[in-house]
């Protein structure tokens, strides 16, 4: 596995740069804590031939910023990006809450974990 840090700005240009669809599958976009307030937001890729070639970009934020979206560039990763908001509470550029929330389930249900 080949993890590389980024900065927010850095995000969408280099997975540009990285992604071809024909070679790369979008795998999950996660969140984790690494202290505090502050957490690690991944995004994960893996070759198709090789399911061993696993090339993750990540950033270090604050809990409350926004990440950009890889949408325009990865239009699958639309789905984790709305698990992300509706599971974790966590901003991200043009991606709705209500993927798979009922209207009176709880927020950000797993909020407290990062």
């Amino acid at each position: 596995m080949k993890k590389i840090r980024l900065t927010l700005e850095d995000i969408k240009v280099k997975v540009a740069e990285f992604y071809d669809a024909k070679v790369w599958h979008f795998i999950t976009l996660n969140a984790l804590l690494i202290e505090n307030d502050k957490i690690e937001i991944q995004w994960m890729f893996s070759k198709y031939e090789s399911l061993e070639d696993i090339v993750v970009y990540y950033v270090e934020v604050e809990r409350d910023i926004e990440i950009p979206s890889i949408e325009e560039i990865v239009p699958s990763a639309t789905i984790s990006q709305r698990e992300i908001v509706d599971m974790f509470g966590i901003k991200i550029e043009n991606s709705e809450k209500g993927l798979y929330l009922d209207k009176d389930s709880i927020e950000m249900p797993l909020g407290c974990a990062i």
